[in-house]
């Protein structure tokens, strides 16, 4: 593992943005929700309190509770795997990686699917931290030696079949939803976006992370070690994140499916289990 010394500097900035952010979208605010129809024709429940002003009560429950997970979770995470990392730890560099990828793809969809905000900029200016420092976090891995580094009782075959369904639930998922649409007079659910921007990154890009990670797993490519160590670590704190937001929207009032609400759980729960077979494998 040849560490970059840039990470010194790109992770602290990080973090504090990251606290700031989360911190501000949980602040409690005074305000009366209020409805209005967009210009698609969909009704909508505006916010109408605090950071998340004109955003819908939809989406700031899920805002909300994903400010949470990063507060409550991404961000130790973060600290205690810099740490290790700063000491030379396999486990901690791959947990930094995969807790980067979870703050990367929160604020992605923060700069593009919040109502813009006071917060605008600090969102932009961790997208662009988090990315680049992923980037280099992920060249900092001596490929041909990792896969020596994992024990062979490692059971491959079960998080690729996991890393396969999800792949496979998030496609009819999504597809379902986008399909809907199709009808002739339909109204997209969109509620303030202007297109459906997390549908958009999940298919183009969790998706194919999925089955090119369980794919390269399975043939032991050094690439398939590192993807899917990455890849569960994101998964388990985004899985985590969601499924407290359909927890939060149903607390709020807002229509969520049942399966919506167990389905993201079991695979968050499968994923935490794999996870802890995967770096309980690694030999520093």
């Amino acid at each position: 593992m040849n560490y970059n010394p840039s990470l010194k500097w790109l992770i602290p900035f990080i973090i504090i943005l990251t606290f700031v952010a989360a911190l501000g979208g949980l602040l409690p605010a005074e305000g009366e929700p209020f409805s209005l129809t967009n210009f698609r024709g969909e009704e909508v429940t505006i916010h109408a309190r605090g950071l998340y002003y004109w955003d819908t009560v939809s989406s700031v429950a899920q805002m909300q509770a994903n400010d949470l997970v990063t507060l409550v979770l991404g961000l130790p995470l973060l600290a205690i795997a810099f740490w290790l990392t700063l000491r030379g730890s396999l486990r901690g560099q791959l947990l930094l990686t995969g807790t980067l990828g979870f703050i990367l793809y929160t604020y992605i969809t923060m700069c593009f699917g919040a109502a813009y905000n006071p917060f605008f900029l600090i969102y932009v200016a961790l997208f662009s931290l988090s990315l680049f420092a992923f980037i280099l976090s992920m060249m900092s891995f001596d490929l041909q030696t990792l896969p020596t580094r994992f024990s062979e009782k490692l059971p491959r075959g079960w998080i690729a079949g996991l890393f396969f369904f999800a792949a496979a639930f998030l496609s009819l998922a999504w597809l379902g939803r986008i399909a809907a649409t199709f009808t002739s007079g339909a109204i997209p659910m969109l509620e303030n976006a202007t297109s459906m921007f997390i549908q958009a990154m999940d298919l183009g890009l969790v998706v194919p992370l999925c089955v090119l990670s369980g794919i390269l797993l399975l043939r032991r490519s050094a690439w398939g070690y590192l993807l899917a160590s990455v890849a569960v670590v994101k998964f388990v704190t985004m899985g985590i994140a969601v499924s407290l937001m359909s927890l939060n929207m149903a607390r709020v009032g807002v229509p969520i499916s049942i399966v919506e609400l167990t389905v993201f759980p079991i695979i968050t729960l499968a994923n935490l289990v794999m996870a802890a077979l995967l770096f309980k494998s690694i030999a520093e």
